[in-house]
């Protein structure tokens, strides 16, 4: 029996270093490449590792000004959007996740209903557009301040919560507003980590919204940038600023450009998800199993 257990473990963990693998290979080929020189590009061969250390496509980007300053509002809006999302999301759960709460289940249904059922682009354009979200950050935090899913995998987590924590501060005098800030909350970490990983995450990487609202490229955030690139790259490569920046028979190219604006774009996320990631499985499990 113990032997079989053995070859079960062995093979499970083999199947799961291949799709490690092949999770980890893409990335890397990314990073080499962004990496790699003009050079390396006719040389036919797969890009294990560049012939060299080529940092010329990173100092291009950041020498435009371009990159920093979308980082700078992809950052704010991160940071800011995550906030309000948590805020919003937390507050809204908790209030669902309570029986007595008159409506509840017209509240939850009418959550539930934006999951599958929406107004459609133009009136959604127009609504926002009326409320004076043209060229304001604003855009990219309050029109998504939450998330369905989210919300009901935290009304989720806080209906597994004992009542005779909330109760027993309730006999110390603690209003509803104390009870989720000073029990609610600190019992609720892992599912706080999750959600606040996923809205951060989407935060990143939004750029759709801005794309439709901002037309000053000074507000666009991060993602954004990185879809102009790539979609311009063969006239921004053509500049005066890539022409200076040719040394001898090196020069950057079009895909190590692309590669070095993806890993700039995802770098930050994986910097951060190993302090949260011990809280992830266990808060979206927990905030999965009960209704």
């Amino acid at each position: 029996m113990r032997q079989n257990l053995n070859v079960t473990n062995i093979l499970l963990a083999f199947v799961l270093g291949v799709f490690a693998i092949l999770a980890i290979v893409p990335f890397y080929q990314t990073l080499v490449v962004s990496l790699s020189t003009l050079g390396d590009k006719g040389s036919g061969q797969l890009f294990l590792w560049p012939r060299s250390l080529d940092f010329s496509s990173y100092r291009y980007l950041f020498s435009e000004g371009v990159v920093a300053g979308g980082m700078l509002i992809s950052v704010i809006v991160t940071v800011a959007g995550t906030a309000v999302n948590m805020i919003v999301t937390t507050a809204g759960a908790y209030a669902i996740s309570k029986k007595t709460l008159p409506g509840r289940n017209a509240i939850l249904n009418g959550v539930i209903f934006t999951m599958f059922f929406s107004g459609g682009l133009i009136p959604y354009f127009l609504t926002l557009q009326n409320l004076h979200f043209q060229n304001n950050l604003l855009v990219m935090i309050l029109p998504v301040a939450v998330n369905a899913f989210n919300l009901i995998l935290m009304k989720n987590f806080f209906s597994t919560i004992p009542q005779a924590l909330e109760e027993s501060a309730k006999i110390d005098g603690a209003n509803d507003i104390s009870i989720l800030i000073r029990v609610v909350v600190p019992v609720s970490l892992p599912i706080l980590a999750t959600i606040t990983l996923f809205y951060a995450v989407d935060r990143w990487n939004e750029w759709w919204l801005a794309m439709l609202f901002i037309n000053d490229p000074s507000y666009y955030p991060l993602q954004l940038v990185l879809r102009n690139a790539i979609t311009n790259l063969s006239s921004l490569m053509t500049s005066a600023t890539a022409t200076q920046m040719a040394q001898g028979t090196t020069r950057i190219y079009a895909d190590s450009v692309k590669s070095a604006i993806i890993i700039i774009s995802a770098l930050p996320i994986l910097i951060i998800y190993p302090f949260i990631q011990r809280f992830f499985a266990q808060g979206l499990m927990l905030g999965s199993v009960k209704g």
